[in-house]
Order: C-alpha cells, then structure tokens, then sequence
C-alpha cells in the first residue's frame, strides 16, 4: 500500500503517509536510517507510480478514514527513500488538493539544487528540510550521500526555495554520538539555520532501529549545547525527542495496515499490543505475521519494535 495511517507524527499530528517511493531508493544512506540501508543509491528523478492510481488510492484512505471519524492533519510526503526522486511529485500534489487536506513533504534536501525539484515543492503547504551537517567530512560521515552531491549546491538551493516559497518550512537536525554532535558542528549548522530561519527547527535523536549497527543518539550534553546554541541564532528550537504515541489510525484490517504502518514507521511493543486490542484482534495476529516473515522484532535502547520486512530490490 502506498498510503498508510494516520500514525502521530511529532510534527505533524496524525499525518496520513504517502510512500511515493520502492523501497530502498535514496540520494542519502544515513547510518541511522530507520528503513535500513540504502539498496539502490540515486539522484535520477524518475517515475515510479502512475499517478492516477497513487491519486485513488490516498483518496480511497481519506474516505475510509473519514467514514471512520478519524482525524487527518497533513497528508504527508514520506516514503521509503527520498520523494524529491519522484518526478511527478508537483503532479500528485496538484491533483490530491481536491481532497483539501493540507501536504505536507519530508525531504533530505539533497535534490534542493534543481529548480525543477524546488517548483515541485513549492505546491506543498509544509516543507520539512533535513540539516544533519553543514560541513562536507560530516555530512558524508552521518549522511553518506551519492558521490553527485555537493553540499554547497544543496545548501544554496535550500536558501533559494526559502526565498521563493509562502509556506511554512521546518528543519530536523538528527543528532548521532560520534558523528555530528561535536561543539564545531553544531555551530555550523546553527550558523547556515540562522541564514534560513525556518519556521521550527526541530533537534532529534534516533529513537528507532537503525540502518548501521551501534548509531546511539547524540547525549543530553550535545543536545543542550545544540538547544543553545541554535536559540542564540535567533531560531525557534525544539526538541523532538518524545515518543509520539499509540493513536494510530486503523481501517479494520488488523494485518493490512499493520504492514502499512511498518513498512515506513516501525512500531514500539507498547503501540503494537495497543493498537491491536483497539482493533479487537488477538496477538496471535503479530505472532503470525513474524513467523511468516512479513514482520521483523527488532532491539534498541533497549526497547523492543516491529517493521515491515521490505524487499531488497525494486
């Protein structure tokens, strides 16, 4: 399904997710990417979907949802790899307005250089730009970007699209021990944020599994020193740290849209167990699903999750 939820985002509040992309097709392969490591490395706009049948599909959910009563804030650009590679993208935007539901889409950044891509944007209510690095050793060390990329370009491009789009822009900073939680980073990132003056920009942690063995978050120090740091730029600073909760959304298919939730935004034990006495099913429900292999437990900080098991080539 390339609709999902509503799941609570900690941006967004119930966002209902649109997967534009086949897994795992990014421009990035993040060491904390929390689908895994990237299968096909890319910066080929391409076409994917058709878009009538994306289209139906995400309108079909609304209509679903609605006749259920559940709430809809955003619907939300956030597939399994980076939806600026979807060259209909402006097309899809264009054509889901009828539903009038605000868009919003969640990018890397990394394709902000092509006018193309910041025109494709620029239908969108709400921009969400990711900012981990603002100096080229780090940011090929936490982002592991295609060997196309230049950061100059990027970071140009995502002033560029600031000065040109009358919606609302918010940026994500992931902080990683080790990476880009060093005092030097954080003030230039700071530095470029203070440029841009996004509406919001968030400071988070990894707080599920991720595509590289021992990526732990970045520690209580760095991220007060980040909380500093960023305010006396003048930027309106958050963290986004928290869980978001157990609310998702459920249509009635206990499995179907477990898999659709998972397959994008894997899920705590606690909301699993909670979302399946909502629904009025059994546990046997997920126990099935890991036996055939259509659902993974996975371990981290401590905490047990359940993903989608995705399927390695497109």
């Amino acid at each position: 399904m390339r609709a999902f939820g509503p799941v609570p985002s900690r941006r967004l509040g119930y966002s209902l997710g649109i997967n534009n992309i086949p897994p795992k097709i990014c421009t990035y392969s993040c060491v904390y990417c929390q689908i895994g490591k990237t299968e096909q490395l890319s910066c080929q706009r391409q076409v994917f979907y058709e878009i009538d049948g994306l289209v139906d599909e995400v309108t079909e959910k609304v209509d679903e949802l609605t006749r259920r009563g559940a709430i809809v804030d955003y619907l939300t650009f956030v597939p399994d790899g980076e939806p600026t590679l979807d060259r209909n993208l402006g097309k899809i935007i264009k054509r889901l307005r009828p539903l009038g539901i605000r868009v919003a889409v969640i990018t890397n950044s990394s394709l902000l250089n092509l006018e193309e891509v910041r025109q494709d944007l620029e239908k969108a209510d709400l921009v969400s730009l990711k900012m981990d690095a603002a100096s080229k050793r780090t940011w090929r060390k936490i982002d592991r970007p295609h060997n196309s990329l230049d950061l100059r370009a990027i970071l140009d491009g995502m002033l560029e699209f600031k000065g040109m789009f009358s919606g609302e822009i918010i940026t994500e900073t992931m902080l990683v021990k080790g990476k880009n939680d060093s005092d030097e980073e954080i003030q230039r990132i700071a530095d470029f944020l203070g440029s841009l003056q996004p509406t919001k920009a968030y400071l988070s942690v990894p707080t599920r599994p991720p595509a590289v063995k021992g990526v732990l978050p970045g520690d209580d120090q760095a991220l007060m020193k980040a909380y500093q740091v960023f305010s006396e730029r003048s930027l309106s600073v958050e963290y986004l740290i928290g869980y978001e909760g157990n609310e998702f959304g459920f249509t009635g298919d206990v499995e179907r849209d477990l898999l659709d939730i998972t397959a994008v935004h894997p899920m705590r034990e606690d909301a699993v167990q909670e979302y399946v006495l909502k629904a009025g099913a059994e546990w046997e429900t997920i126990t099935a699903l890991v036996e055939r292999g259509l659902l993974l437990e996975l371990e981290y900080q401590g905490r047990r999750f359940f993903m989608r098991r995705l399927p390695k080539k497109h």
